[in-house]
């Protein structure tokens, strides 16, 4: 079974080949390309790596947020096309259960944290090793999260490139409960994207036209929007 598997929902880009569980090739990167620009090239580039063509993809997996807006729509997009042109299923996979599989050999509590402005995070908590959902993926802010985590009394390991930027605060509500997970595993993976898609039933090629990205919050524009027509 060959997977590709398509991670855009927040600025690092991942993009990976799977083959029965066995990563062929990934491109895992944080730079300043933008995902309209680097995504579609990186997908033929892993393609090329794994010197498999599109046609012998099994299925696509791919992050379907929360996350960055333009970066969850542009990976669902993209994944949306290719199952439907291709005619292979097409699993969407939490981006922040994602990230936590990134540091799920931790025993403890685990939690992916993502920028989403204003003192606001997406995030969700998971239990270490097994992955077991402990709180729903949830737009919250920073100060109502660590208000939260500090109930369980446990010690959390905090996973994320956004996490730097709350750190300090995390730290002074958490104390010496707060872990930061290693900066190697901040870097959401598409092969772990993948991983978590296989472990999901195979849904039908039809699903894929009611397919819809996670937000977990309407968009900037479309909450002015919302705000100007109630004045």
């Amino acid at each position: 079974m060959i997977y590709l598997g398509i991670e855009t929902a927040n600025a690092p880009l991942s993009v990976a080949v799977v083959e029965d569980g066995r990563v062929i090739a990934e491109i895992v990167q944080n730079n300043k390309v933008t995902h309209s620009n680097g995504a579609m090239p990186a997908v033929e580039e892993v393609l090329q790596k794994a010197k498999i063509t599109a046609a012998q993809i099994d299925a696509i997996a791919v992050s379907q947020g929360p996350g960055s807006y333009t970066g969850v729509r542009i990976g669902v997009t993209i994944a949306k096309t290719l199952a439907w042109t291709l005619q292979k299923p097409l699993i969407g996979v939490s981006s922040l259960q994602a990230l936590a599989a990134n540091a799920s050999l931790y025993s403890g509590l685990i939690c992916p944290i993502v920028d989403a402005r204003r003192n606001h995070v997406y995030t969700a908590l998971y239990e270490g090793l097994t992955l077991e959902e402990i709180m729903i993926d949830t737009h919250e802010s920073i100060d109502d999260l660590c208000i939260k985590l500090k109930a369980f009394a446990r010690p959390v390991m905090f996973v994320g490139t956004d996490v730097e930027q709350y750190w300090d605060v995390i730290e002074a509500q958490l104390g010496h409960l707060a872990i930061r997970a290693p900066q190697v595993l901040d870097l959401p993976r598409a092969s772990q994207v993948v991983h978590i898609a296989a472990q999901q039933e195979l849904p039908a090629v039809e699903e894929t036209h009611r397919f819809v990205p996670q937000y977990k919050r309407i968009a900037e524009a479309e909450a002015n929007w919302i705000k100007e027509q109630k004045k």
